[in-house]
């Protein structure tokens, strides 16, 4: 009983030094030798990662001096957020497959399309590996781990770095949500005292509201893969498209009183359109994670909890699109030290585990690197032959009431890279008339056959009764629109390239005043472009 209590103080007084002072870089990342010339994190900083919160501005100048001092590195802007925040992500992979990167990009791309992939040597193209981090604020451990991930590519030194940046190509996202990121490091750093405070009651870890969690206007990013509604998103789904990544990494922070979950998550909840083999390989890859995690004495846990049911989140978005989506969860210290049910949780603990599990991932694409470019394949192949096996052609949606509610649903399906055409004919079914020029048609015979039945078909019932947040999400119904299977082929025009927009005629002059009508759900934003140019607005309230 006293070696236990002995070995328990021994343990305690540990963590309490790595608390107090600089941990070595070698607490986060392998020890090997790295290229002098590109200064570690703390070189630049002054300060090792974990003893403060990383502002959004000090992780954008790190990883850029990398991008410049790296040549296995290049750097990607791909949208800005409403605080005009950068959002990027590092191209890293051998300075010779850089050097034909838009080649090997196309090939990779190729193999998801079922003409061209046959005619491929999956052995022969570089894996793509999207990591990102952070996309709820608060859950900063992420997007900390991000630059020494980031650093440990750009520097590291060894025959298992240069195996893996020649098989795959990865593409960093180092934070995924600038604006909450930053909002929660000065809650953190500002309530930071000298000798930390592990009090659960203390006002570093009760952050005010609304907390670093969302975006500006305060939207759960997470929620926004499938919506596309925020330019965060959007810039992401684009840079998601112009790779197709197989693998792509969501690292997440959960109750303080957790552990590490890693996926895959509760066998019962895996959505229908998902083939099985994706949770197969995503187990392989979780094998990595445990041993990651067993050789630092880390509790983890998976299969349980979570779930992959929802194609509007960062784990399950990729599963539709023929990647491997992996979720991670660490309990989260929400500052710098706090108590727990499993003891004192720092900080630097949780930035560990990100980067240890960062790391596994590049393992588990180098070892299985084959088995996951051929699901790729595979994924489309055999959607295409779904496909034809249709007895449906397709969707037509669409209404005259409001175009500007069918133009927004235009919009997101083509950033979801889903063709869309317009109605060619009259069409009645199901009651309502669909006009050629005011209606449109998603034939289901397109590469994205099964992200079309995910976000048309309604789903009613389901193994698992239970859900994490998000069970159903049927568009067309989400913008309040009619629309009807097609059971046959119908007449219509080439694909969009671009989303209508309507040219409404100019009214009738007026000697007194317009009428707006309310219906058309562009109306507040003309509101407040009509307020924007000095017009006066009145509320009518008789018709």
């Amino acid at each position: 009983m006293k070696r236990s209590f002995f070995i328990c103080l021994l343990l305690i007084i540990k963590q309490l030094s790595l608390d107090a002072q600089s941990l070595p870089l070698t607490y986060y990342l392998p020890d090997i030798d790295y290229d002098k010339s590109i200064p570690s994190p703390e070189e630049l900083l002054g300060w090792q990662i974990g003893e403060w919160h990383l502002s959004h501005d000090l992780q954008q100048a790190y990883i850029r001096m990398l991008a410049e001092k790296s040549d296995r590195i290049t750097l990607s802007e791909y949208a800005r957020s409403y605080e005009q925040r950068p959002l990027v992500y590092l191209t890293i992979t051998s300075p010779s497959n850089h050097e034909r990167i838009e080649e090997l990009r196309q090939l990779h791309v190729a193999v998801s399309n079922p003409e061209k992939a046959d005619l491929l040597r999956v052995e022969d193209i570089p894996l793509v590996l999207y990591q990102g981090y952070s996309i709820h604020g608060n859950e900063a451990s992420g997007g900390n781990a991000a630059v020494l991930v980031a650093y440990y590519l750009a520097a590291g030194q060894s025959a298992e770095i240069d195996t893996l940046l020649e098989k795959t190509i990865i593409l960093l996202d180092p934070c995924y949500n600038p604006d909450g990121f930053n909002r929660f490091a000065s809650w953190a750093n500002m309530h930071r005292n000298t000798n930390l405070t592990a009090d659960n009651e203390d006002r570093e870890y009760d952050e005010a509201w609304p907390g670093g969690r969302t975006n500006h206007y305060w939207f759960d990013l997470n929620r926004d893969w499938l919506p596309v509604q925020h330019p965060e998103s959007r810039g992401r789904i684009r840079s998601f498209h112009h790779w197709k990544p197989n693998i792509l990494t969501d690292h997440h922070e959960m109750g303080t009183n957790a552990t590490f979950f890693f996926m895959p998550g509760e066998p019962s909840r895996v959505h229908p359109l998902t083939p099985w083999k994706n949770q197969e390989l995503t187990e392989k890859i979780g094998d990595f994670h445990a041993e990651a995690l067993d050789q630092i004495g880390s509790l983890y846990y998976s299969k349980e909890g979570y779930d992959d049911y929802y194609y509007g989140k960062g784990s399950t978005y990729p599963d539709v699109n023929g990647c491997i989506g992996i979720l991670f969860e660490q309990a989260s210290s929400r500052g710098h030290l706090q108590e727990s049910d499993n003891g004192l949780l720092s900080f630097p603990f949780t930035v560990r585990n990100q980067v240890i599990t960062s790391l596994s991932t590049h393992r588990a694409a180098v070892a299985l690197h084959d088995e996951i470019l051929e699901y790729q394949r595979k994924f489309y192949q055999d959607a295409a032959r779904e496909a034809r096996a249709e007895n449906r052609f397709g969707y037509v949606f669409g209404t005259d009431d409001d175009p500007s509610r069918t133009a927004a649903l235009i919009d997101l399906l083509q950033h979801h890279e889903v063709a869309v055409h317009p109605l060619g004919e009259q069409l009645q079914l199901d009651g309502y008339t669909y006009e050629a020029g005011q209606a449109y048609v998603v034939p289901l015979q397109q590469h994205q056959y099964r992200f079309i039945k995910g976000v048309f078909d309604p789903i009613d019932t389901f193994t698992d009764s239970l859900f994490y947040d998000i069970s159903t999400w049927t568009l067309p119904m989400a913008f309040n629109l009619p629309y009807t299977e097609l059971p046959r082929a119908v007449k219509m025009e080439e694909a969009l390239q671009n989303v209508p927009t309507a040219t409404p005629q100019a009214p009738a002059r007026s000697d007194y005043a317009y009428l707006l009508p309310w219906t058309n759900s562009q109306a507040p934003r003309l509101a407040y472009q009509l307020q924007a140019a000095g017009l006066r607005l009145k509320v009518a309230t008789d018709s």
